[in-house]
C-alpha cells in the first residue's frame, strides 16, 4: 500500500514537471538553430556586428532576421556557412564590400608610452595582446581583429589603429616633408 501511494506521488510530480517544462517543438528547433549559428561564429565577442556578443547576434539572425554578413572576424568562411545553414544570401545593403577573414585594420601599441596596466589585455576578446603587469605590451597583428575594444580602457592613450592594406609588395617609403632649400635651411614650408 505504501509503495503504491509513493508511486502515485512520483507520477503526479513527474506530470506537473512535464506540464511546467513542456517545450514547443518550434521553440526547441529555434534553440538548436541558434546554437548551430553560435558554433559557426568565431566567439570573439568583438561587437563589430552591432550586438553585444556572438550569441545575441545568433539570436538576432534567427528571431529578427538580422543580416548574416555582419561578422568581420568570421569573414567569408562564417558568412558562407551561415548562408548554407539558413538558405539565405550572404550579402546585405550595409556591407557592400567583401571583407577578408581579418579586418583591414589592426591596433598597435606605442610601446615606449605603455605603462603595463594590463587593461588592454583584459579587454581584448581574442588574446592578441601580450605583456605582463608593469611591463611593455605588444599586439600580435595576425591575431588582431581590429575590434578596437582595447583602445578605450587604455589610461595613457598609447594604442592606435592602423590600416594593414599595405603589404610588403605595395609598401613604399613616405615622401619627406621638406624638400630642397627648406630642408637645408631647416625651415618647414
Amino acid at each position: 500500500m505504501m509503495f503504491a501511494s509513493l508511486a502515485l506521488v512520483l507520477l503526479i510530480i513527474a506530470g506537473i514537471w512535464m506540464l511546467l517544462h513542456h517545450h514547443e517543438p518550434e521553440r526547441d528547433s529555434k534553440r538548436r538553430i541558434i546554437a548551430r549559428i553560435n558554433e559557426i561564429l568565431p566567439q570573439t565577442q568583438c561587437q563589430q556586428c552591432g550586438y553585444p556578443g556572438c550569441l545575441p547576434y545568433a539570436q538576432a539572425i534567427v528571431s529578427d532576421g538580422a543580416p548574416i554578413d555582419q561578422c568581420p572576424p568570421g569573414g567569408q568562411v562564417a558568412r558562407r556557412a551561415l548562408a548554407e545553414l539558413l538558405g539565405r544570401s550572404g550579402t546585405s545593403r550595409r556591407r557592400a564590400n567583401d571583407f577578408s577573414p581579418m579586418s583591414s585594420q589592426v591596433v598597435v601599441i606605442n610601446e615606449p608610452v605603455c605603462i603595463g596596466c594590463t587593461k588592454c589585455i583584459q579587454a581584448c576578446p581574442v588574446d592578441a595582446i601580450v605583456g605582463a603587469a608593469k611591463q611593455m605590451h605588444t599586439i600580435i597583428s595576425t591575431q588582431c581583429t581590429g575590434c578596437e575594444l582595447c583602445i578605450d580602457p587604455c589610461p595613457v592613450d598609447c594604442i592606435d589603429i592602423i590600416d594593414v592594406a599595405d603589404d610588403i609588395e605595395h609598401w613604399r617609403w613616405q615622401r619627406p616633408r621638406w624638400a630642397g632649400r627648406e630642408r637645408r635651411a631647416g625651415t618647414q614650408p
